[in-house]
């Protein structure tokens, strides 16, 4: 017997009820993508950028010189600290390259360590005019800021992309300050500006797939560019990657049996992911992605995390209450507790840990137990036992002085 035909009307039934629940699997599959934390918002930059507004803000600012002109400690100490640095000298001379060459950890070093060091200087020094309103300061780094702006054409070799995060974080800072408080005027503004859009930027605001702590720099460098440029495309796109490499840094037992992933790094099984963590392979709260490297490393991760979570904070949108909050907390707590000399576990890194966390932990340190009160025994022991935090040379400078129980 030949099948009956199925009515009209019960096949259009049928073809409804399918289209539906495609439309449902379609909602179900956007909502996943826009659950991640890179894609929660394409409009992260602010309606109009809070200047100065990279790492420090006036208020912060302002808070800072109160305490340093009334001697108060810690801040007194850690001003002390800083204008006896080789960084605040007002007798350095700038040493620009057009081409800085960076090889793997710096070899060849031809141009790194004098264009991290001259960017470092140019925000010691713009800190300094701010605290004690001595013009020479002022044009001490604007004369560091226009020697690099008229001369630096490229960055090559296998660390380009990380010095140019690295360099690319503390310019931003530098030029806040003194294009925003120092009425003196600085002609090369603009030159600077361009500097920072066709030298930096295109080097950093796409990413990298190498060890976490590059992409966390990278992004702080294109956070801070994007500020200075007033650039909100380029402030979207760097901060969402941001967020899809933070979550993919820190690990939290809330992300299920194996940590988050950055999509273009194709770590789709257990195997890639645990040789990616440095051969870790028991996951627990607070471990980031280069715990088993070495703590120096992680401690630029976290430094980067800490620093974009202050200018997204200054610019109107308070990551430190969201995910990225609590895997800074965690992982500065995590790390924080074996920096301070605590025995690992044989199940972490084998048992052995290379210590070296650096002046890093203030920023978060404020944020998070200061202004919002959560608890952090390990980090403030650390934090407490550190100050004053100087600089790793690198691009973390004097943030005891700039952050310190800073309430603003």
């Amino acid at each position: 017997m030949a099948d009956t035909p199925t009515p009209v009307r019960h096949r259009r039934r049928r073809r409804t009820a399918v289209l539906a629940t495609v439309a449902s699997v379609v909602t179900a599959l956007v909502a996943a993508v826009l659950s991640w934390p890179g894609a929660e918002r394409a409009d992260a930059a602010p309606s109009t950028f809070a200047h100065p507004g990279v790492t420090v803000s006036r208020a912060q600012l302002d808070f800072t010189k109160e305490k340093v002109d009334a001697g108060a400690q810690p801040w007194k100490g850690a001003w002390d600290q800083m204008k006896g640095s080789k960084y605040a000298s007002l007798s350095r001379t700038p040493k620009p390259r057009a081409v800085v060459e960076c090889g793997s950890y710096s070899d060849p070093n031809y141009g790194c360590t004098d264009e991290r060091e001259d960017a470092i200087a140019a925000y010691t020094t713009a800190l300094a005019w701010y605290i004690t309103r001595d013009e020479r300061y002022a044009k001490k780094s604007i004369e560091l800021m226009d020697a690099w702006s008229g001369t630096i054409k490229d960055h090559t070799n296998s660390n380009a992309p990380l010095q140019t995060g690295w360099a690319g974080s503390s310019w931003p800072r530098a030029a806040e300050i003194i294009k925003h408080t120092y009425t003196g005027g600085w002609s090369n503004s603009g030159r600077f500006a361009t500097m920072l859009r066709n030298v930096y930027l295109p080097e950093i605001i796409n990413g990298s797939n190498s060890n976490g702590n590059w992409e966390l720099s990278m992004m702080e460098a294109a956070v801070g560019i994007s500020v200075f440029l007033d650039d909100k495309g380029a402030y979207d796109k760097a901060m969402a990657k941001f967020r899809t490499r933070t979550a993919a840094y820190v690990y939290l037992a809330s992300d299920g049996s194996l940590p988050k992933t950055v999509p273009s790094q194709n770590l789709n099984t257990r195997e890639k992911i645990v040789k990616y963590w440095q051969g870790q392979g028991t996951f627990v709260t607070g471990l980031t992605q280069e715990t088993c490297r070495d703590l120096t490393h992680t401690g630029y991760g976290l430094s980067a995390i800490s620093h974009v979570a202050e200018t997204s904070r200054i610019q109107g949108e308070d990551l430190y209450k969201t995910d990225v909050g609590e895997r800074l907390r965690q992982g500065l707590g995590f790390q924080a507790k074996y920096e301070l000399g605590e025995a690992p576990p044989s199940w972490l890194c084998g048992g052995s840990l290379d210590r070296g966390m650096g002046p890093v932990t203030e920023v978060g340190y404020n944020a998070l137990h200061g202004r919002m009160g959560l608890p952090m025994t390990n980090t403030q022991k650390l934090t407490e036992q550190n100050r004053p935090a100087g600089s790793n040379n690198l691009f973390v400078a004097w943030e005891t002085l700039t952050h310190a129980d800073n309430p603003s």
